[in-house]
């Protein structure tokens, strides 16, 4: 299936879900039965949305390059031993993680044949410059996910806190209030319990499926690297042994 087409049909698989939730319950009431926590996980709420969108930009838009077609193309310059020109083709896409490490370690490369270094001496230097390149940039991919686990596991025990105060104020009213209010007052109660529960797995439940999905493309950008950086070693040793 076409990755746009899948993609389409999980929106609105979850925009469907979401409408019958609503249609479901009543979340504006559940909202404000819900207590001062329902205010507290709306803003991790937030938080996680402009999280989610800012690191959707970073991997799938500032991140997006066709890893294979770059590869091949620095092949060809590499078999030809045109290294300068392989430099200027990297120095392109030095933005993205994968082709700042290209550069980098190409550029490394230059200057140890600049330098005069051959043989193992210039092979050491080529792994070197391509694995500080990747030192210094690989962690950048998956940095700040770990918070979409904080923000849902938080989300949840908030609303089991919320759970806890709602039993309390219910059977408070069951032993303190007037007779005429322990209907209304353990109604509230109840309310407040399973309100907080119900908004703090909403809220945890699509952070986890946010980070999951951010979690495998950074997964798939750290593989490219891993994999096309060892091809483009190889070639380059297989280039200094011809």
């Amino acid at each position: 299936m076409n990755k746009g087409l899948l993609k389409i049909l999980i929106l609105l698989i979850l925009l469907m879900s979401v409408s019958t939730l609503s249609a479901a319950v009543d979340v504006k009431e559940m909202f404000i039965n819900g207590g001062p926590f329902m205010y507290i996980i709306s803003f991790l709420l937030v938080i996680m949305l402009i999280m989610a969108i800012i690191k959707y930009w970073q991997l799938s838009i500032k991140e997006k390059i066709d890893a294979k077609k770059f590869y091949l193309k620095l092949k060809g310059y590499i078999k030809n031993q045109q290294i300068d020109e392989a430099i200027r083709v990297s120095a392109q896409f030095k933005k993205t993680t994968l082709g700042f490490i290209f550069w980098s370690g190409l550029l490394g490369y230059n200057d140890g044949l600049k330098s005069g270094k051959e043989g193992i001496q210039l092979k050491k230097h080529l792994q070197n410059s391509f694995d500080e390149a990747g030192l210094q940039t690989i962690p950048n991919v998956e940095a700040g996910l770990f918070w979409f686990d904080i923000i849902a596991q938080v989300a949840t025990l908030l609303g089991l806190l919320g759970t806890i105060f709602g039993l309390v104020n219910a059977f408070d009213a069951l032993a303190t209030a007037p007779e005429a209010e322990k209907t209304t007052l353990l109604t509230k109660g109840i309310s407040m319990a399973m309100g907080t529960t119900a908004y703090g797995l909403m809220v945890a439940i699509p952070t986890m499926l946010i980070k999951g999905a951010l979690q495998a493309r950074a997964d798939r950008i750290i593989n490219d690297i891993d994999e096309y950086s060892v091809k483009t070693i190889n070639q380059i040793t297989y280039t200094m042994k011809g």
